[in-house]
């Protein structure tokens, strides 16, 4: 009889630890996206939460499987250029064909007569890493001070300040000077993660158009999980001396990769650049008469 008790109190023991855990199994699977576990997005989920592999959704739509355009925003939208901005713009030739009346068309579409910084191994720059579909996929990395935006294209880090800090501005934005990415605070505002950059190399161009920016300009992303797996983003550039007014981006989504996605597994090796390439810029690796170049001429 007391072997049958503890027997039955054992298993009381157990059925109650499971009821506890099981929603915190439901909930994780939730989070784990494509691949057979939470793909569709249904259920609670953190919406703070960004942590994950990211790869953008493509199309040029709207709709809720479109990812938005290659450029900072559709192809028909021409944004308010200053009359400054109009012959910023005429210096810039992109490798596809302009989408404006101020670039010249003639040789646009071949690459080797474009000037986009980019194809010299500099750096896209912000916001052309965040908008561009081309090899789009990046990792996010939450810290309690701090979120990291771990690019594949060029192996990129961005860091983004959670601390409750301010972004630079007058004196110690010109003592720190530009740089290609910027600086970049973050704060919530409900489920809504808003990051201001500041303090960017006008070199870069904003997006594979062309369109330029200056030393002045001022980036807002507004990032939003639409479901568990749906992360979503709109940006706006301000930047008075080559536009009359804020430019808004059209919304640029990504889905979020399961563990076990074929596109972040590779020979049993899980990550972001696990049967990704590294995509990072090594003029060494063009070499097709070096018989020990591992790339091949990539």
């Amino acid at each position: 009889m007391q072997n049958r008790l503890i027997t039955l109190l054992a298993a009381f023991v157990l059925v109650a630890v499971f009821s506890l855990a099981a929603p915190a199994v439901a909930s994780a699977c939730m989070l784990q996206g494509p691949g057979g576990t939470g793909r569709s997005g249904t259920g609670e989920f953190d919406r703070h939460d960004f942590s994950g592999i990211w790869m953008r959704s493509m199309g040029r739509g709207q709709g809720p499987d479109d990812g938005g355009d290659c450029g900072f925003s559709p192809a028909n939208m021409i944004p308010p250029l200053t009359k400054e901005g109009e012959e910023a713009i005429k210096k810039n030739i992109p490798t596809g064909r302009p989408r404006n009346s101020f670039q010249d068309p003639a040789g646009s579409v071949d690459t080797s007569k474009s000037n986009d910084p980019a194809l010299l191994c500099n750096p896209k720059g912000m916001p052309q890493i965040v908008v561009d579909t081309a090899h789009d996929h990046h990792e996010v990395v939450q810290l309690p001070d701090r979120i990291f935006q771990i690019w594949q294209e060029e192996r990129r880090l961005r860091e983004i300040w959670m601390d409750g800090r301010k972004v630079p501005s007058g004196e110690a934005l010109q003592a720190l000077g530009p740089s290609w990415y910027g600086m970049s605070v973050g704060h919530w505002e409900g489920d809504t993660l808003v990051v201001e950059t500041v303090g960017l190399d006008e070199r870069a161009w904003v997006d594979i158009n062309g369109y330029p920016k200056s030393a002045d300009a001022k980036i807002e992303e507004r990032y939003k999980l639409r479901d568990a797996v749906t992360l979503e983003v709109q940006l706006t550039l301000t930047d008075p001396k080559y536009y009359t007014k804020p430019w808004v981006s059209d919304i640029k989504r990504w889905k979020r990769e399961a563990y076990d996605s074929k596109n972040v597994n590779h020979f049993g090796w899980h990550g972001l650049f696990s049967g990704l390439t590294e995509l990072i810029c090594a003029p060494a690796n063009g070499d097709t008469k070096n018989p020990s170049n591992p790339r091949g001429g990539d």
